[in-house]
């Protein structure tokens, strides 16, 4: 394990080469499309928007159990853009929708996503069967794409000790991004999730994102960067969980606090 300090060094995060730490983060935007029609709709509207990457939330299509249907869209939205794609099935536990897919059948098309298409990141929740976190680790390594290993609690902010511990677990996966989102009952909560993030990114070798969901996490979303958090969600089209603000007005945001805020 490799510990850093954000104030002894400016680190470059694992994609792209351009990340870094106390820096401004990359801003994502979701693609929640039910048919291929409407994904790539989305997708055109994102691409005019500029977000630094695009997820699609494979959940939301009705025909996610057509594998060779997946690679097409994957293959069409990389033909549109070189916008970063991040790919996404997530469960309903964790605030997904429904899907015609059994785990195991989930896990083999994202297997079968980084093996044959040009995805840049793939995201699994940590919190799945340790054989299928293992299995997607391997094959992500194997075929280059850079890993976001999660974790979604859509009702409550659990201790911060439990939290870090979670965290270690990703970074012990190999994880390139280590994604913890919580939902706070005060503000309390968000207070501590940004100490978290702070202390989280000093003790793990992977890059942290973090934020807290609903209205009073909001600003977590404009501040975690200063925290460590890499990566912040915003709303293109449509918003993928509680809190997601518009993009242009979390970039204004987070440009006005870079203005004021700078770790030299």
């Amino acid at each position: 394990m490799v510990y850093y300090d954000i104030y002894e060094l400016e680190r470059e995060c694992v994609v792209m080469g351009v990340w870094k730490r106390g820096n401004a983060p990359a801003i994502c935007t979701p693609v929640t499309g039910k048919t291929a029609a409407e994904i790539m709709e989305q997708t055109d509207t994102l691409i005019r928007l500029k977000p630094d990457v695009i997820e699609w939330r494979g959940d939301f299509f009705e025909a996610i159990y057509e594998t060779e249907s997946v690679l097409e869209i994957i293959k069409e939205i990389k033909t549109k853009t070189d916008i970063p794609l991040m790919f996404t099935i997530r469960s309903e536990r964790e605030g997904g929708e429904p899907v015609a897919l059994s785990e195991a059948e989930k896990v083999n098309l994202l297997k079968v996503v980084c093996e044959r298409s040009a995805v840049d990141f793939i995201d699994y929740e940590v919190l799945s069967e340790k054989e299928y976190v293992t299995a997607i680790q391997k094959v992500a390594q194997k075929h280059g794409k850079k890993l976001v290993l999660s974790y979604h609690n859509f009702s409550e902010t659990p201790a911060t000790k439990e939290l870090l511990a979670i965290g270690k677990e990703m970074d012990d996966y190999g994880a390139h991004f280590v994604k913890l989102a919580v939902m706070p009952q005060s503000k309390e909560d968000v207070y501590r999730l940004l100490e978290l993030t702070w202390r989280l990114d000093k003790k793990v070798s992977g890059a942290v994102i973090t934020m807290s969901m609903g209205e009073l996490g909001i600003f977590s979303r404009a501040i975690g960067w200063a925290y460590g958090s890499v990566l912040t969600f915003a709303v293109g089209v449509e918003a993928s969980a509680p809190g997601q603000v518009p993009i242009e007005q979390l970039r204004k945001s987070i440009q006005s606090l870079q203005s004021l805020c700078k770790f030299e």
